[in-house]
């Protein structure tokens, strides 16, 4: 019997993914927002694609702060844009 692949929807493009296709947005519970490229960082995660532009695209409809329900300031924004440009990992 194949293995269940598990699905998670991107925050940018609001597609259905695998998971390991996706990148893993994490809110630590010390309240820190960041990128998680191994996807095992502790805390309540959201998805988005591994492209800049839906990364944009989640923070844009604010949608990272609805999965997360707190408010994000501007400079953690700007870190998930950096990191994601550097790809960190």
């Amino acid at each position: 019997m194949p293995k269940k692949i598990p699905m998670r929807q991107c925050l940018g493009c609001r597609e259905m993914k695998p998971k390991k296709e996706l990148l893993r947005v994490v809110r630590a519970p010390d309240g820190g927002v960041s990128l998680d490229f191994r996807g095992k960082a502790p805390g309540r995660g959201a998805y988005v694609c591994r492209s800049e532009e839906c990364l944009k695209r989640a923070i844009r409809s604010r949608a990272i702060e609805r999965a997360f329900e707190v408010k994000i300031p501007e400079e953690i924004y700007a870190q998930l844009t950096a990191q994601m440009e550097a790809g960190d990992g």
